[in-house]
């Protein structure tokens, strides 16, 4: 039994048990919450019960009845985490991290691009309802946010607005014109698609409206910063967050590569333009940037969105290369031998040739692989590959060593709040 999921409603009692390694949702006492969940009636030596699968629908009803597990805004909290959930299981070890860390720290459990859920075979119903059961098996009440992250048409974001997602991130990419000779004929085409998509979609919506525009070949100069942050405001787009194209290298799942003084004088110029038009700068593929964090926190006083994913995805790795030596081998060898596939999707700059051997390599030190540049991204963008040939023996890995793998985010997702 989650013993924080334990709680009432009118004349029922409610918690999350575990069984056969599935989660299951008990009912005790006739009401609202007894009539209105789907589920099987169950004669147990406490009394009759209804036992719920943890479905999408259920879900829908957990939100109703208690409101708490619904996603809100969090523009005007400081410091906010966007915490990608490729699997659906690490919510929870999030939220733990979170009631227990001594920053203040809002978290957007529910963040996923369209790239993701079409290489997870997942829809957005499905992100959000894991952090759905996520909250209410924790307990948590505090609040969380909810992000259709990377999203570039009007059918994606109105998909994730009907769901419910209480973030939208507009991904400028096909309207920045890189080819562009001047700041105007550059950015001209994002500013006017991000106008129609909040005159057209976020206005009178309560909702974080997030502008990136941050995937582009090149660095976004403080000055071609001003000037979208300028013809935004002039037009009446009000945003919660900006991402600009940093520079150095913000590759996926690992340190930041780059001239770090260089980087420290840009960010701080990138900050005094967002705070002074009134939004938060956005750190994407803010996974693993240990080097940047001081400066990040220390410039900006924690008032900063940091986005993070694979790196869950890494920490799940681990838990089964911990755990299911064998099983970590199998996926590694797979993962390899599809890279060619998922850098398709995903730009890095992997040297496989430094990558160990893995069949030199004892079970014991096959966790120690994760902590390597080249493997952790090779890992890092192969999850599609992977799950669409061991998707069930990694759920049921993860299932059986559910707090072993809590452990693991707590730790390392600890680091980024903590910023070392």
């Amino acid at each position: 039994m989650y013993i924080n999921s334990l709680t009432r409603h009118e004349s029922s009692t409610l918690f999350i048990t575990k069984e056969n390694n599935e989660k299951v949702l008990y009912v005790f006492g006739r009401g609202e919450a007894y009539d209105s969940l789907d589920g099987e009636q169950r004669l147990l030596p406490g009394g009759e019960a209804k036992c719920c699968r943890m479905t999408n629908a259920n879900a829908k009803t957990i939100r109703r009845l208690f409101p708490y597990t619904n996603p809100v805004r969090h523009k005007g909290r400081p410091f906010t985490l966007g915490l990608g959930d490729r699997l659906g299981l690490a919510s929870a070890g999030h939220i733990r991290l979170i009631k227990d860390s001594a920053i203040d720290v809002f978290p957007v459990l529910a963040q996923q691009s369209m790239r993701e859920l079409n290489l997870t075979n997942r829809t957005y119903e499905d992100v959000f309802s894991a952090a759905v059961w996520a909250v209410f098996q924790e307990g948590y009440t505090k609040g969380y946010g909810a992000d259709g992250d990377h999203l570039k048409t009007r059918g994606e974001i109105k998909a994730a607005l009907d769901c419910g997602f209480s973030m939208i991130t507009l991904d400028c990419s096909e309207h920045i014109n890189q080819d562009g000779d001047n700041i105007e004929a550059i950015y001209r085409g994002a500013i006017d698609h991000s106008i129609n998509i909040y005159n057209d979609l976020i206005r009178g919506n309560n909702v974080d409206f997030e502008i990136s525009i941050d995937e582009t070949s090149f660095t976004t100069t403080p000055e071609a910063h001003y000037f979208v942050a300028n013809e935004l405001q002039k037009a009446g787009v009000e945003i919660t967050s900006l991402a600009p194209r940093f520079c150095g290298e913000f590759q996926k799942g690992i340190d930041y590569k780059g001239d770090i003084n260089a980087f420290a004088s840009e960010f701080k110029a990138h900050f005094k333009i967002a705070e002074k038009a009134g939004y938060k700068l956005s750190v994407h593929s803010g996974s693993d940037k240990f080097k940047v964090f001081p400066i990040v926190y220390k410039e900006t006083g924690r008032k900063v969105h940091i986005k993070t994913a694979g790196t869950n995805w890494l920490e799940a790795l681990r838990t089964i290369a911990q755990k299911k030596p064998e099983l970590f081998t199998e996926i590694f060898k797979f993962a390899t031998a599809n890279l060619s596939e998922a850098k398709k999707y995903y730009k890095i700059t992997e040297n496989t040739a430094n990558i160990p051997d893995i069949n030199t390599l004892s079970g014991d030190m096959l966790p120690a692989l994760l902590d390597q540049d080249d493997a952790r991204q090779v890992l890092h963008i192969t999850y599609g590959a992977v799950l669409s040939s061991f998707k069930n023996a990694v759920y049921s890995t993860l299932n059986e060593y559910e707090n072993e793998y809590y452990d693991a985010l707590y730790k390392h997702i600890g680091r980024h709040i903590e910023g070392n």
